[in-house]
């Protein structure tokens, strides 16, 4: 019973690499090489694509992760400035030395 289980989750994939190996095949009749060069070409944009979609998200996750540090960084500075009795310049001290 395992085994069948395995074999008929296996068996389209064997059909399949069949069909990919055909269309390579120049003797098979209906064999079209500017088809094969367009499907060449459309997997390679494929490919191209991704890539940049994966560089785009990289940078995305990198813009978020600064921003989110900036954010990290500059919360106490905000903190402090929202205090009660804090300026934003240091008080004067005066020197109030009476004999």
């Amino acid at each position: 019973m395992k085994w069948l289980i395995i074999f008929a989750a296996l068996a389209p994939l064997g059909s399949m690499a069949n069909t990919l190996n055909s269309t390579n095949d120049p003797n098979r009749p209906g064999y079209n090489p500017s088809t094969q060069r367009m499907q060449s070409q459309m997997q390679t944009q494929q490919t191209q694509q991704k890539r940049k979609l994966q560089q785009d998200q990289q940078q995305q996750t990198q813009d978020i992760q600064r921003k989110a540090q900036e954010q990290r960084d500059s919360a106490p500075q905000r903190v402090l400035k929202s205090q009660p009795g804090s300026n934003t310049t240091p008080p004067v001290q005066q020197n109030n030395n009476q004999p």
